[in-house]
Order: C-alpha cells, then structure tokens, then sequence
C-alpha cells in the first residue's frame, strides 16, 4: 500500500492537516489517559505506528525525556519534520508489509491505523514483536460499523443527507480494504495473540465543534471520489458542506474502542 494509492484519505492533501487538528481534539484525551495509566515513565522507548500527525509524537517525547525514544513511523512522514529531533526519529514504513523498526520497546501505539491496513493479522504480530518482555501495546481503532451513522438523530432532510453520504464514505473505505467491524475485535485479538491483562474501552464523541470540523475536512477531501463512484451529486456535496457550516447539526463520528495488555 503507498500513500496515495491504497489509502482513501492521504496525508498529502490540504484538508489532512484539518482532520489531524480534530483527531487531536476528540482523542488525544482518550490516548493520554491511557497511556498514562500503563505506566509511561522518563527513558521509555516507544514506537508511535502510522502516527501521521505530531500531537501524540510530541506529547511521548515530552513523557519519555531526554533519555527515552519515540520512533514515529508511518507511509507518508511528511507532516512530521516538525518533530523530527531527539528523543523522535521519524522514519517511513509500512507496518503492515515490513519489519518493525527495532525490538525491545516499552511502549507501543497506533490510534486509527490498523482499519485501513490489508495486512492486519502481519501488522499486529509486527508490533506485538517490537515489544520487551512486559512491554505494553495500545491499539486504538474505529468501528463504523457499529455506529454507521453521522446524524443518529436522523429528524430531517439534512440529517438524511449526511447519513447517506456517510454510507459512501463507508463504502469507499471497505473497497479499499478496511474493516469496518474491526474496533470491536481488539480485546479478543490481543488475547489471541498471547498478551496478557487485556482490557479495552470505547470512545463516542458527539456534538462538538471538532466533529463538525472532522465532517467538513473529510467530505471535502475524499468529494472526487464520491463522484467517480456515483455515490453524489456536486450538488448534494455543496448543500451537504452548507448544513454542516450552520454548525445546527449533532454530528457524531465512528466509535474508537481502545485495547491495550501487555507482552509476557
């Protein structure tokens, strides 16, 4: 898979940078506050899977200090040279097609990565691999099929319209290969693979600036491809832009369920 062939939503394009901003608002609590609870301490050495923006890299280094380490991997490094300076390395790699960029990490982490990549099953092993004995693994990642819908409360003409373009969304996504039901599988995954003290949580947010930001930026980055596919009509995309730009509508994303245990 490379960066603008596999991957619906590439990181090169304006409207990434805007979707980062919002992922950072809605998630990075979540990713905080877990990693914090297993124990993130100076002088880990971390490995940030498909980190894509810098919010999560910059906020390891900060935890790990001066004699820890975060390597920052993804396809596309591009909006990461602003943290490309000790304790980070960014290097350019595929978690699911290649080696994992050392071993004897304490920490490892992916939010919103392992959907999108074919390879699953060889990019977990990958990451499972990287880990000393005793490290732990967080793996966050969507379930839009558990919640497929961008308005729940569908009462009106425009909420009808987003839900609709939402299922192209989705659409779009699964023909590239991504598992939409993938979220829910974490727990048993972790088990499966031989980590232990394995628990998860889930994460639904709902009515916030942020999401309304996600919607805009995402519709407008993935619009062409809606068209080629004949899911929507120029004009639907521009009334459905307009009713998101009222900020009037409850807006949800996919839930992100995060799993975490630890090697043995």
């Amino acid at each position: 898979m490379t960066a603008s062939d596999g991957y619906l939503l590439d990181n090169r394009q304006r409207e990434a940078g805007e979707r980062f901003d919002a992922f950072a608002t809605l998630f990075d609590p979540t990713t905080f506050r877990h990693i914090e609870a297993l124990g993130i301490e100076p002088g880990w050495r971390c490995w940030e899977v498909g980190a894509g923006g810098t919010s999560v890299v910059s906020w390891l280094a900060r935890k790990v200090g001066p004699d820890g380490a975060v390597v920052a991997t993804d396809i596309d490094t591009s909006r990461l040279a602003p943290v490309d300076h000790s304790p980070v390395e960014i290097r350019t790699h595929d978690v699911g097609a290649e080696e994992p960029p050392g071993e004897g990490f304490d920490l490892v982490h992916a939010r919103l990565v392992l959907v999108h990549v074919p390879d699953r099953t060889r990019a977990l092993s990958s990451m499972i691999k990287a880990l000393k004995p005793g490290g732990r693994l967080l793996i966050e990642d969507a379930d839009p099929a558990l919640q497929p819908l961008t308005c729940p409360d569908e009462h009106g003409p425009e909420q009808r319209l987003a839900n609709r373009l939402r299922q192209g969304f989705r659409s779009l996504l699964a023909e590239r290969g991504a598992d939409l039901s993938y979220g829910r599988r974490l727990p048993r995954l972790l088990r499966e693979a031989g980590l232990h003290k394995v628990e998860a949580d889930g994460f639904f947010p709902m009515t916030s600036p942020a999401c309304t930001a996600l919607e805009a930026a995402t519709v407008r980055q993935i619009r062409g491809r809606l068209l080629d596919a004949g899911l929507a009509t120029d004009e639907e995309i521009d009334q459905h832009l307009a009713n998101v730009e009222t900020g009037a509508m409850d807006l949800t994303t996919a839930p992100m369920i995060s799993a975490w245990g630890r090697k043995g």
